[in-house]
């Protein structure tokens, strides 16, 4: 993966593409309400990647039904390309994930995924995600990552 392929527009740039709630989720790291948000229960195959780079961070072979009301996933597609910070707000000591070259807040990660798939769940806002679906990966200029749709 090449470093200039994925990278983190202008803020005036970012404020031209993003609706006022992606912008606060990515940039402001707030957080979108739980079940009211478009990828909290998507089944459809395909990869998630941040709204504002194009980087490609999560996959639908890795999601799963956690009832939190975000998007659960027990893993990135590449861990490179996830970024986690020490976050102590609202009085909690969590995990924060960002992406690595855009810097978007993404959500947080927690231990208390399905032990068998190693025990993380990383918790998304749908706001920080673009989904790829699996039919669109090559045209959209993720073709690598066909390859991990095949049974």
């Amino acid at each position: 993966m090449a470093n200039d392929k994925y990278y983190k527009p202008s803020k005036e740039d970012i404020k031209k593409k993003l609706s006022s709630l992606q912008y606060k989720v990515t940039q402001e790291n707030t957080t979108e309400k739980p079940f009211q948000n478009e990828f909290w229960d998507h089944k459809e195959e395909g990869i998630y990647v941040d709204i504002v780079s194009g980087e490609p961070l999560f996959t639908s072979l890795d999601k799963f039904d956690s009832g939190c009301g975000w998007p659960s996933f027990t893993k990135p597609i590449e861990r490179k390309l996830i970024k986690e910070n020490a976050d102590f707000s609202h009085n909690m000591h969590r995990i924060e994930v960002r992406s690595r070259y855009g810097d978007s807040h993404l959500g947080h990660v927690f231990t208390d995924g399905p032990i068998e798939k190693g025990g993380l769940r990383y918790c998304i806002n749908s706001a920080a995600l673009k989904f790829i679906p699996k039919s669109k990966l090559k045209e959209e200029g993720y073709g690598e990552y066909l390859k991990s749709f095949d049974k």
